[in-house]
């Protein structure tokens, strides 16, 4: 194995995210207290919580947390689930057990870097699929069929989508599932955006539910807003599959945390309550982020997105979106993510964007900050 690559987005975030006034571009919806969530509970939860020693869990997690991340699938039981340190470790783990240099791989990008650094890590060939600015971030099924290969093992696409909030159309989503379902390919659908569409009808249906060949990944960090419980899960019918990710899960952190475990049995069972909360916020934030847009036309060009909680916006300044991103927080404060951070080894991806997030609380003084620095 060799040294991985710095991980861009992540490493920018360990020098800005906790340094910054305005956090701008968060990736995860508003959090909770922990006094709200308990509040939330069930009596078996709540005597779960007040009755929890600090021992090792199990590698696969609780039975009770199983349980009801299997209730959020059709078809699915508790045995077709494996939880993770986060939607990271899932990836790792995933990919290191899919792929070998005999295989190839098709990864979409934009993405999140970690699937398409893993997948070159892993697979012999990558190829990546387009989402195309000029078609709404979409992509084109006839170009991923074009970049089938015999030896086509895994497919990662991530729906809605980071950076852009793109959510696929549903005919060429499942006719992607379907390919890859005849041809035996593991179809890795990153679903941790999962809920935060603006428009209940465009939401997908999940890999692990349609698809005999689909792992569906997701966490609490993202639409549940839950990130400090460091709880993910990989959904798949192939529990051959996650038995092998389970055995690497013991090199890597071997089990999650009873607290974090607990705690997330209490949110997902109040899913509904979290995500309606979410949503709401998120369509408040995102009118307050157009109309700011909007007064500011001759600087950015702005697509809302179709789900999630960011938005990949563009900078028509001269001076480029990196110099502006740079300027913005070292001298106001407001973290924006740059497009270098979502540089691609496999296709281009547009130099003049930027992600913006509109998932947390706090939007006002953020935007103030940003148009008073714009108006100097």
């Amino acid at each position: 194995m060799t040294a991985l690559p710095d991980f861009r987005l992540e490493a920018y975030f360990s020098r800005w995210e906790f340094r910054a006034r305005y956090h701008m571009t968060a990736s995860d919806a508003q959090t909770v207290g922990m006094d709200e969530l308990l509040a939330l509970a069930g009596d078996a939860e709540r005597a779960r919580w007040e009755q929890l020693t600090l021992g090792y869990g199990e590698t696969w997690g609780s039975d009770p947390l199983r349980e009801a991340i299997a209730a959020g699938y059709e078809g699915l039981d508790a045995a077709d689930v494996l939880t993770f340190a986060g939607a990271e470790e899932a990836i790792y783990c995933a990919l290191r057990v899919l792929l070998s240099k005999d295989d190839h791989a098709i990864v979409s990008v934009p993405n999140y870097q970690s699937m398409e650094t893993l997948a070159l890590e892993c697979a012999g060939s990558v190829t990546g699929l387009a989402l195309h600015a000029s078609d709404g971030w979409q992509p084109d099924l006839d170009e991923f069929r074009a970049a089938l290969r015999p030896n086509t093992r895994v497919v990662a696409l991530n729906f809605p989508n980071n950076p852009t909030g793109v959510v696929a159309r549903r005919d060429t989503f499942a006719a992607i599932a379907a390919i890859c379902e005849e041809r035996g390919i593991h179809f890795f659908s990153d679903e941790v955006y999962r809920g935060l569409e603006r428009d209940a009808n465009l939401r997908l249906p999940q890999a692990a539910e349609f698809c005999r060949t689909g792992l569906s990944l997701n966490v609490m960090s993202k639409a549940y807003g839950l990130p400090g419980l460091r709880i993910g899960w990989i959904a798949c019918r192939d529990r051959a599959l996650l038995s092998r990710m389970e055995r690497y899960k013991h090199y890597l952190s071997i089990c999650n945390a009873k607290p974090s475990e607990v705690l997330a049995t209490i949110a997902l069972k109040a899913a509904d309550t979290l995500l309606t909360r979410n949503r709401a916020r998120c369509r408040d934030n995102l009118a307050r982020l157009g109309a700011f847009f909007a007064a500011h036309a001759d600087r950015y060009a702005w697509r809302e997105p179709e789900g999630g909680c960011v938005g990949f916006a563009r900078y028509l300044g001269s001076d480029g979106v990196e110099a502006h991103c740079r300027a913005l927080v070292e001298e106001a404060g407001v973290l924006l993510l740059p497009a270098s951070l979502f540089e691609s080894a496999l296709l281009p991806v547009p130099v003049d964007r930027f992600r913006v997030g509109f998932g947390r609380d706090g939007i006002d003084a953020g935007l103030a900050a940003w148009g008073g620095f714009l108006a100097r």
